[in-house]
């Protein structure tokens, strides 16, 4: 089958394979006990997140490892919320938002949150005019992704930074906001610095290459978080998450990220050209929604006479993998991020979206465009 669903899960590497393979059979031992064992499972995990650390360049005791993005969205918000609360119960985010932000911003407007949602601008962007307008001295944590995952746009964080840096008078007087950063769709791919002002950002593996069911949490030093998940601590990784760490995942974790960033530019490189390559050979019955600027890495389209699920569905019996808005989201509703650019509501319900990989290959782009023009309903007019 062609896969042009890579944003939802991208294959694990050979490398990262035999790297989880050996530190699974040479630990046997659970990190968090004493002995022999135990010591040697401790020193694998402490080299990966010190690994990963370095990566990133944070601390290796800001590193929670949970399992996927998802977790770690769920863990930072509600953390920061139950730890926060006394200081105000105001939340800003966007309609841009992964279903576990978006998810977990509607479980606290049910228990008492006011949850405010930016407005965006048609390039996809935050709004930062409106953030800055917005933030009020109850507001105790911005949410924002990296790179949006139906879209493909990408934040400014020049802007987003400067509002953090002309907030540091609001933190030093002991109020509020903290930013959220979900970094899931940028890391290894987009070339965009990690924001200098996020409080938490989290990203996971299996979206470049690496291993699925883990996830890593940054938690900046000073900031505090309820913890999500109660039973005992795992003090050799975090106090922060109960349950026996995995050096095997985090080693999985951590040479998946050393080859996606030493490989970043040259993949960029090569998605950016398989993307202008499907442009070009698009009918002219196809729209396209992602902004010109965003993430090459995903393609944002929409057809006049065809909604995103039939789309998905027939191509699906031709061979071919795409994806209707992210792949943990609603069935059958519009994409938020097509109508908050578009404003057009049939054109969000029948978004769908590409996603490449530098394991993409031209004929399978042949192949799906042959699909586009002459057997999916849309030929040219």
């Amino acid at each position: 089958m062609i896969n042009l669903d890579y944003a939802s899960h991208t294959p694990a590497s050979e490398a990262v394979l035999e790297e989880f393979c050996r530190v699974e059979r040479e630990c046997a031992g659970n990190a968090l006990s004493a002995h022999g064992l135990g010591r040697a499972a401790h020193a694998e995990l402490t080299r990966a997140t010190e690994g990963i650390a370095s990566l990133l360049n944070v601390k290796p005791q800001e590193i929670i490892y949970t399992s996927g993005a998802s977790e770690a969205n769920n863990m930072a918000i509600k953390g920061i919320a139950n730890a926060y609360a006394h200081m105000g119960k105001h939340i800003l985010s966007s309609c841009l938002e992964h279903p576990s932000v978006s998810g977990t911003l509607t479980y606290l407007a049910e228990k008492g949150w006011e949850i405010e949602l930016l407005k965006i601008q048609p390039n996809g962007k935050i709004d930062t005019t409106h953030l800055k307008s917005a933030i009020r001295p109850d507001t105790v944590l911005i949410c924002t992704n990296a790179v949006d995952s139906e879209l493909g746009a990408i934040q400014d964080f020049v802007f987003l930074t400067k509002s953090g840096q002309a907030l540091q008078t609001c933190h030093m007087s002991g109020l509020f906001p903290l930013l959220h950063v979900d970094y899931a769709q940028a890391m290894g791919k987009v070339n965009l610095p990690l924001p200098g002002d996020f409080s938490t950002l989290c990203f996971s593996p299996h979206k470049f290459y690496g291993l699925g069911g883990f996830g890593v949490l940054v938690k900046r030093e000073g900031v505090v978080l309820e913890p999500l998940i109660h039973g005992g601590t795992s003090s050799a990784q975090t106090l922060y998450r109960a349950g026996t760490p995995s050096p095997a995942h985090a080693a999985a974790c951590y040479t998946a990220l050393k080859i996606a960033l030493a490989d970043r530019e040259k993949n960029l490189k090569t998605v950016q050209e398989l993307r202008e390559y499907v442009i070009k050979k698009l009918p002219d019955t196809v729209k396209i929604n992602s902004p010109p600027d965003g993430s090459p890495y995903i393609l944002n389209l929409s057809t006049d006479n065809i909604k995103g699920r039939e789309m998905q569905s027939k191509l699906n019996d031709r061979g071919i993998a795409i994806s209707v808005k992210s792949a943990c989201s609603t069935d059958n509703a519009p994409s938020r991020p097509v109508f908050a650019i578009t404003g057009e509501k049939k054109r969000a319900l029948n978004s769908w979206r590409l996603s490449f990989s530098h394991l993409t290959k031209k004929q399978e782009l042949d192949v799906f465009i042959s699909e586009i023009c002459y057997n999916a309903d849309i030929k040219h007019q």
